[in-house]
């Protein structure tokens, strides 16, 4: 992160953007940006403009146009010039659609500390940044030069070490950095290749020159959010994205891939995965975007292990070998038993593997020192002696406090640097020394001058401005309907490695615009994005992912495997969905029946209040319906979004988070309605209970908007997803629910004796969901026979128990593999609807009890259960068989 300065207003603006083209109707509307947007701060070069802007004591000049022999004003002049007939009229409804797209493809970046939860969608601006394809030339180049000189020095460091022992490097910056890993110092990373991804984030100086601020190689982060902001950014502008010339991404996507697999330690098609921390890491969307994107399998530290020196995947078919490792995982966190024990993110064994050469590591672990600002002043001589050549891109002027002489000569200029911790993590981060007042600068002097190891001190740059686009509701003070904004920019630019040694710049990169209010360009502190167009003399590269360059015939069917981890996920987000659906319809039920024509059954208010209490709709201690039917209501809908039990809320808020976890197998749109149902039901039951007027009324149609929603989530898992061994577990999941949930119903429905009442019986069968189904066929009949075969037999019925079991039976079939017509021990669990008879359940005994088919109930409800355990055991802690342990 980098301090900037905040843009200050120009006096002379026009109100609105009416009154600027009704001022001047004949400008272009190159000129027009130009003068609606105030100059870039003082001192701060101007993206728009080509220039450095006034400094603070000069008066500002008038708006200028945009300058005819200015290369990246000449640029901005053709972005401009293709917004169309609507022109800047039309920029706000672009940027709803772009605010819509991101929403709408689930653009998230997670904030640990945030109080409204821990997911937020990402910040998008509407206007990219234009580069020059004369500017690039001096990026790619300049990054080029530093990936192949770092890639140099990791080598050496886990090496010969003759950078150490020649005094180029301080043994403090090596050694005594967190981020050196000794276990790594010998190891020759699978490939020959240190690093295969290393981002740079880039400033210009008022001049316009590219200067490189800082940067990272443990885990980049942005690769996946420059992607995004690419697809919606060009679609919102596509006359300006193909006028430019603006050069493709995917080209540099598929090398990396290409790469990797080439350099993996096996002949056979390499199998790479991406290794995420979870949904809760800040940048999940992006793990699972990429992997996505990348064709790569997207797991977690829990879905591997290792195996005499070699990586495996565990899924539900056994152990897959892993040869490569794309992680977005800080290094501390690879393997508990090397390094940091009370880490849960990683593989125990997983250094091993790699010191052994069985598993290829992108990037390889231990490139954490290099990511210290300090050594950003040492690369010069690093650069002569490695590669005898100079550094093409500079960077920012840098002092290790370390150095006596360099400490000596920093601290009387501490007023105009930025203070920054030596070591990540030590230290509150970057500090600009402007800020500070004297005593405060006295006393950072002086934590200096005892911890001078601790702390590196940088030049303070002023980042160059470019245009964004604000409407006057988001700008303090600002007159009219919008304005064009001057924001200070950070780029950060990726070298990914194509091949052994080799490396490639990706055309783009991730712009990452300051916030007014902080002056700091970071996304944590709420900063936003932009997408970042290079402009190309030469051809754009057709390249994309989404073609497929073999030919039919050398195409052989994969099955995708599924990791035991998310199997589980899968089967629980099945299983949530089952419950959140059948406590909705309970919910419902129980309402419209407490305010029916048959509020006062008491057979039936006792169903209610059993099914209630057993599915946690409301309190043991609350009254039942049959002493105290109001005060049971009003809990019912006070306890429908509650937190704390399996409330409708409760169920709802667990189906999301399993689904959270398995969010790269499910579709954009099945993704949505899982979110759109939770937020809305929940802003629904908040916004009625401050109203204090939470009626039923009002319960209802709540609960009717979710059975929507759920219905739609329902279909999208039927019908919308590979049927593979994952999806089994999902629909073997729902039906187990859904079997337990219909057998305690239909219980509970005859031991209370509601069923024979007139109203017990509508309640019942419209708790089946099959209202429309019976009275087609019985008409209005309340006949116990014909209930129990529509409930129970009929296995044309999606909602009887025998259906219900027949399709559990044959899911369970097919996910062990079993040859058509035999059933696995496992199946068997589940009662076989074949032996059911009608004249058997229909039988009473000598009390006039339905004995028999109280008992199939029972056995429907008891296989539920064991199945559950048996499914756990077999398919996720694999604690069915015997195991033996894991030695490294």
């Amino acid at each position: 992160m980098v301090a900037v300065r905040q843009w200050r207003n120009v006096d002379k603006q026009p109100d609105s953007l009416d009154s600027l083209f009704g001022a001047q109707p004949d400008e272009t509307p190159a000129a027009l940006a130009a003068a609606l947007a105030p100059p870039a701060a003082a001192g701060h070069y101007d993206e728009l403009r080509g220039g450095v802007s006034a400094p603070l004591d000069e008066t500002p000049a008038a708006p200028k146009s945009v300058a005819p022999h200015a290369l990246p004003v000449r640029a901005w002049g053709r972005f401009f010039e293709n917004l169309g007939r609507e022109g800047f009229n039309d920029l706000n409804r672009r940027t709803h659609n772009l605010e819509r797209q991101v929403r709408d493809n689930g653009v998230t970046y997670n904030v640990y500390a945030d109080a409204h939860g821990p997911q937020r969608p990402w910040s998008l601006d509407l206007f990219p940044l234009v580069i020059t394809p004369q500017s690039w030339q001096q990026l790619e180049t300049g990054v080029l030069q530093r990936v192949k000189l770092l890639d140099r020095v990791m080598a050496d460091v886990y090496g010969e070490q003759t950078l150490l022992a020649k005094n180029l490097l301080p043994p403090a910056l090596v050694h005594g950095h967190p981020g050196y890993l000794r276990p790594m110092h010998g190891v020759r990373p699978a490939g020959g290749t240190h690093l295969h991804i290393a981002a740079f984030d880039m400033a210009r100086d008022p001049h316009g020159d590219w200067w490189v601020v800082s940067q990272r190689t443990q885990a980049p982060s942005g690769l996946g959010y420059l992607l995004e902001n690419r697809l919606i950014t060009s679609r919102l502008f596509p006359e300006a994205f193909g006028d430019l010339r603006v050069q493709r991404l995917a080209a540099s996507y598929r090398a990396l891939v290409d790469g990797l697999k080439q350099m993996c330690p096996t002949t056979d098609d390499p199998h790479i995965v991406l290794l995420t921390p979870g949904p809760y890491n800040e940048t999940y969307f992006e793990h699972a975007y990429l992997a996505r994107y990348l064709g790569l399998t997207l797991v977690e530290g829990s879905d591997l292990t290792v195996r005499d020196q070699r990586l495996y995947l565990k899924t539900l078919k056994g152990l897959e070998p892993v040869h490569g490792i794309l992680k977005r995982l800080d290094d501390e966190f690879l393997d508990p038993l090397e390094l940091r024990s009370d880490s849960r993110l990683g593989v125990p064994g997983l250094l091993q593997a790699i010191r052994a050469g069985n598993v290829l590591v992108a990037n390889a672990p231990g490139s954490a020192f290099l990511e210290s600002t300090a050594m950003l002043g040492f690369l010069p001589a690093l650069s002569r002696h490695l590669l005898g050549e100079e550094l093409q891109l500079p960077s920012l002027a840098t002092w290790w406090c370390g150095e006596r002489a360099a400490m000596e000569a920093v601290l009387p200029r501490l007023r105009e640097s930025v203070i920054k911790p030596t070591y990540a993590g030590a230290g509150a981060g970057a500090v600009l020394g402007k800020s500070l007042s004297r005593r405060e600068l006295d006393e950072w002097a002086g934590r200096i001058v005892r911890e001078s190891e601790d702390y590196t001190v940088q030049a303070y740059l002023p980042l160059s401005q470019m245009p964004t686009w604000k409407s006057a509701s988001i700008i303090p003070g600002a007159r009219g309907a919008n304005r064009i904004v001057p924001r200070s920019l950070m780029l950060r630019v990726f070298a990914v490695s194509d091949g052994p040694q080799s490396w490639r710049v990706l055309p783009g990169g991730l712009t990452r615009i300051a916030s007014a209010e902080l002056e700091i360009a970071s996304m944590q502190r709420g900063g936003s994005s932009a997408d970042t167009w290079v402009m190309t003399d030469g051809v754009v590269d057709p390249t994309s992912l989404l073609q497929h360059e073999q030919p039919a015939a050398s195409m052989s069917h994969r099955a995708r495997s599924a990791t035991s981890r998310a199997a589980e996920n899968l089967f629980w987000l099945g299983r949530y969905t089952e419950r959140t659906e059948n406590t909705t319809r309970l919910a419902r039920v129980a309402l419209e029946s407490l305010n029916g024509e048959d509020q006062t059954s008491q057979p039936l208010l006792a169903w209610l209040g059993e099914l209630a209490t057993a599915h946690a709709l409301v309190l043991p201690a609350v009254p039942a319906p049959t002493h105290a039917r109001r005060v049971f209501e009003r809990s019912l809908i006070a306890a429908l979004a509650g937190p704390d039990h399996a409330s409708v809320g409760y169920n709802l808020s667990a189906l999301r988070n399993a689904a959270s976890a398995v969010r790269e197998r499910l579709s954009q749109e099945q993704w949505n309605v899982i979110v759109r149902a939770e937020k809305e039901f929940l802003e629904s039951c908040a916004a009625s209970a401050e109203d204090g007027d939470y009626s039923s009324v009002e319960a209802l149609r709540v609960l009717e908007a979710l059975s929507e929603h759920t219905a739609t989530m329902t279909g999208a898992q039927t019908d919308r997803m590979t049927r593979d061994d994952g999806w089994r577990l999902l629909s073997s999941g729902r039906h187990l629910e859904r079997l337990a949930f219909l057998s305690s119903v239909l219980a509970h429905a005859f031991e209370t004796g509601s069923v024979f009442d007139e109203g017990g019986f509508e309640a019942l069968v419209s708790l089946f969901d099959s209202t429309i189904t019976f009275h087609a066929q019985y008409q209005q009949r309340h006949d116990i026979t014909a209930l129990l075969d529509l409930l129970v037999l009929d296995r044309d019925n999606p909602r009887s128990l025998g259906w219900v079991a027949q399709t559990l039976r044959g899911r369970l079939a097919k996910l062990a593999g079993s040859a058509p017509g035999k059933l696995p021990e496992i199946a068997l669990t589940v009662p076989n609807p074949q032996e059911w008879a009608l004249e058997t359940i229909c039988e009473r005994d000598a009390d006039g009890n339905y004995a028999n088919l109280l008992d199939l109930l029972q056995q429907c409800t008891d296989a539920a259960y064991s199945l559950s355990d048996d499914l756990s055991a077999r398919y996720f802690t694999h604690s069915g068989e015997s195991r033996h342990s894991v030695g490294v």
